[in-house]
């Protein structure tokens, strides 16, 4: 079996309804940057949704690369993970990491919901 490390619309939070969902009642793991909420979902295949505020993160530019690089590390860790949804919380100070220092971060998040 090969295993596929491609990024599909199911593997996508995009509705408001399943970031209720989340919100609504989660667990939580966090950094000083990051915070990451996590709900058991139904599927067989963990889901991301980010929300990268305006307010915490000034510069688009910097919101893109965040999201950007976000989005890789989980598609790079999916099928690590437990079927779940996550929610990518930034906080103020995430977009004064490096590629390499945020990429550390999101690791050490996701080894929480490994199996």
């Amino acid at each position: 079996m090969v295993i596929q490390f491609s990024f599909p619309r199911e593997l996508r939070l995009l509705t408001p309804h399943s970031f209720g969902f989340v919100f609504e009642k989660s667990q939580r793991a966090s950094t000083e940057q990051i915070t990451v909420l996590a709900r058991i979902n139904d599927l067989k295949h963990p889901r991301i949704g980010l929300a990268i505020s305006k307010k915490n993160v000034k510069h688009a530019h910097n919101r893109n690369r965040i999201k950007r690089l976000t989005r890789e590390s989980f598609r790079l860790h999916q099928h690590f993970l437990l079927p779940m949804d996550f929610i990518i919380l930034a906080k103020k100070g995430v977009d004064k990491l490096d590629n390499q220092v945020l990429n550390a971060v999101l690791e050490k998040l996701w080894r929480r919901y490994s199996h």
